[in-house]
């Protein structure tokens, strides 16, 4: 697909002329191409008209910014930009196909990520916002509605977790869609693209993708138990080589409040376009829907699996554990032909 690439004088004389160039996929927010720019290979990035543009592209240059300070890079360089044209012009990088345990090095990568801003950068991004009381009872509802009883500690439990999550401690700079597609597997290790959604929070939201199986993304992944260890402990320990202290208490507590706030977001159920519509947990009794490597309901089974087995040893979530349990014991049997999530990226 060839379209005019959006250079104008400012960035040609700064850079130099294009040459050559090339389309490339992208998400219908954006237009990017390959360009040969003053005899050098780049990536041009544009945000399109629309709802929320300027904000989009406020994020993804400063969450680039703020992670250049990285000292082992985990983002490609941004050697230009055109606010008023919201464009972009990034450094290419060679895209390798990524190793059988490729979230090692992917949850290395984040960490250090997460640890290039802290509390001097607060309000440079937006914080994080988890999971609110409208999300609590959509969840209880979803409860009631496939005739699961709900302990009488977990309405509590909920509304004590949303606010934990509200409240929770970190300055970490967040992704935001830290997505299979969004890391470029790289000879020099994994790089990040698409800031669109970044903010600052508390690091474990995102430690969590490799757990609960990346929420926010067309592609479901869920590797075995040894493999997920073996990640979140390298997550940890560049974590505290980086920054001097812990990224948790320890337990895995935290860990379990971030994968059960995911599970309580319905929103991450559906590509960015449908969220905050209407609530697709309700929707789930009523029909199924396939995004990418998996349907809805296998995502919602997956989640509950998850929960089920971290909040069993939570001081605070032990309802909630047995109510996730419960419901995907349920949802097994009322739809008997749901499939386990891919145990590899696509």
């Amino acid at each position: 697909m060839k379209s005019l690439v959006p250079l104008g004088e400012g960035l040609r004389a700064e850079l130099g002329a294009p040459g050559s160039s090339r389309r490339l996929e992208s998400s219908p927010r954006s237009r990017v191409w390959q360009v040969e720019l003053g005899g050098r290979p780049v990536v041009v990035k544009q945000l399109v008209e629309g709802p929320g543009a300027d904000e989009r592209y406020a994020r993804e240059v400063a969450g680039l910014r703020l992670a250049a300070r990285a000292r082992t890079p985990v983002v490609p360089e941004l050697l230009a930009t055109d606010p008023v044209e919201r464009v972009l012009v990034l450094e290419q990088l060679e895209h390798l196909s990524p190793s059988g345990d490729w979230i090692v090095g992917y949850a290395e990568a984040l960490a250090r990520l997460h640890a290039t801003t802290g509390p001097q950068d607060a309000g440079l991004l937006p914080r994080r916002q988890g999971p609110d009381q409208t999300d609590v009872d959509a969840f209880l509802r979803l409860a009631e509605k496939l005739e699961v009883p709900v302990p009488p500690e977990v309405p509590g439990e909920l509304e004590d977790l949303a606010h934990r999550l509200g409240r929770a401690p970190g300055h970490a700079l967040l992704h935001g869609d830290p997505c299979p597609g969004n890391d470029l597997h790289t000879g020099d290790g994994v790089r990040f693209i698409d800031f669109e959604q970044a903010s600052l929070g508390s690091g474990l939201t995102e430690l969590a993708y490799l757990r609960i199986g990346f929420p926010t993304c067309w592609c479901v992944t869920a590797a075995d138990e040894p493999l997920l260890t073996r990640a979140e402990e390298a997550y940890r320990a560049v974590w505290r080589t980086e920054t001097g202290t812990e990224p948790d208490d320890g337990l895995g507590h935290g860990l379990a409040d971030a994968c059960a706030g995911w599970l309580l977001q319905g929103d991450a159920l559906v590509p960015r376009a449908e969220r905050g519509t209407v609530d697709q947990l309700g929707r789930l009794p009523l029909r199924d829907w396939t995004w990418g490597t998996a349907t809805a309901r296998e995502r919602l089974a997956h989640r509950l699996g998850v929960v089920g087995r971290l909040a069993a040893g939570h001081p605070a979530l032990g309802g909630l554990g047995r109510l996730s349990t419960d419901l995907r014991r349920r949802v097994l049997i009322r739809w008997p032909g749901l499939r386990p999530v891919p145990e590899q990226r696509p």
